[in-house]
């Protein structure tokens, strides 16, 4: 069967290698002039399958004024005349109540655990280059009582064979001398061994290169899709500025850009963009972190990528708009060089600002469309590296008409 894949992000280029290896003849579409250069670029570069709870839960309700009225909070609301920031803020809290959470933050580890299986097949089979690490995740805490109630929140996990391990300050230094500085900061840490990190862009570029030599995949940059040509329910091309594009089925793994593209065909998805920002500088050991560190207070991750250092974080609710850029940035700056003070050359730091496709509920959207032949694959949020390979090979399963390992009825358009 021809398949087009639009998109060539890490879902987009994840979903053409799952197709390709069913023996589908892919063609992948894409906008941009290579792989992996809008939410993949430079994102957070941690691999958390374990931490892939919703960003809407209960426990966020009491710390929303703060975090939406103060311009220094990690989480901030920039209110514009958009009818789908209000639509999507509303579903966000409604998504927020106590058994939706809980149903949400299971589909997600079953969609976690799905991915590292498959990435780990991917990385043994294909040899990709992208400063892949199994390095562990430490979430440090500077709070004494949420540190407590993470501790407890651990122990059934622990009972039920999850590997985490709860440390004081002391022992959180012990395991990541480079946080040394930061200890009188720190009430304590769970550290999980298993989680990983890698450059999501190397990835992309890699995945690309084995995708167009070994499994024959067609890419086209710099040609993006205006227009889906789709009479009598289902669609037969994508139109670009290079003529059309036919197939027997296509796949939208467009981020933000899949919201225009199926609206105009009355598929309305409910994604918003979620602005992130990172700072990537180069890490010498030995005060460079080698595990992957979480500041929970900061809502900072820490990612070791090869010799660098990759920081990243913040959500701003703002649109496509970049204007506060600088400003987020230079705080980004700040919360770093307090956690890791000498961890490298801060004014020297390659800085990013990256719009993150998101669902109200952080669940992707997978699977069928009111099309008979159009599928997706979108709405990652800050999980798309996380959760690539375990969407890109549901997808793919779905297509060739087998049942996924997972079930996509949960991450549906009518869920």
């Amino acid at each position: 069967m021809q398949v087009c894949v639009l998109g060539a992000g890490v879902v987009g280029l994840t979903t053409a290698y799952y197709l390709a290896r069913d023996g589908h003849d892919v063609t992948v579409l894409e906008g941009r002039g290579g792989a992996a250069l809008e939410a993949s670029f430079a994102n957070g570069g941690q691999l958390s399958y374990s931490y892939v709870a919703p960003l809407a839960d209960p426990a966020v309700l009491p710390h929303l004024p703060a975090w939406l009225l103060q311009r220094d909070s990690a989480l901030r609301f920039v209110p514009r005349l958009d009818v789908q920031q209000w639509r999507w803020c509303v579903s966000f809290l409604l998504a927020c109540r106590t058994h939706r959470a809980r149903r949400t933050a299971v589909e997600l580890l079953a969609l976690g655990a799905l991915s590292r299986d498959a990435l780990h097949a991917l990385v043994h089979d294909e040899a990709l280059d992208f400063d892949y690490v199994r390095n562990g995740k430490l979430v440090v805490y500077r709070n004494p009582v949420e540190f407590e109630r993470a501790r407890r929140r651990m122990e059934p996990l622990v009972a039920a064979g999850v590997e985490q391990h709860a440390l004081d300050a002391a022992a959180c230094v012990a395991l990541e001398p480079a946080l040394a500085d930061a200890q009188p900061l720190l009430a304590g840490g769970i550290h999980t061994p298993s989680e990983e990190a890698g450059d999501c862009h190397r990835f992309g570029v890699a995945l690309a290169d084995v995708l167009q030599r070994r499994y024959r995949v067609t890419i086209r940059y710099a040609t993006p899709v205006s227009e889906l040509v789709a009479p009598n329910g289902s669609v037969i091309a994508a139109r670009t500025p290079r003529g059309d594009v036919r197939a027997d089925a296509f796949v939208v793994a467009l981020g933000n850009g899949s919201v225009p593209l199926l609206g105009a065909l009355g598929v309305r998805l409910p994604i918003y963009p979620l602005t992130g920002y990172s700072l990537t500088i180069t890490a010498p050991p030995p005060r460079a972190p080698r595990v992957s560190v979480t500041d929970l207070h900061r809502k900072v991750v820490y990612a070791p990528l090869g010799g660098r250092l990759r920081v990243a974080g913040m959500v701003e609710i703002a649109g496509m708009d970049p204007g506060q850029r600088v400003a987020r940035l230079a705080l980004l700056a700040r919360h770093a060089q307090e956690m890791f003070p000498a961890a490298g050359d801060y004014l020297a730091a390659r800085t990013w600002c990256g719009h993150r496709p998101a669902t109200p509920d952080s669940k992707p959207l997978l699977g069928a469309t009111p099309y008979r032949n159009l599928w997706l694959n979108t709405g990652h949020g800050a999980l798309g590296f996380t959760l690539a390979c375990g969407s890109a090979r549901a997808v793919a399963e779905a297509i060739a008409g087998r049942t996924p390992p997972v079930d996509l009825a949960a991450y549906s358009l009518r869920r």
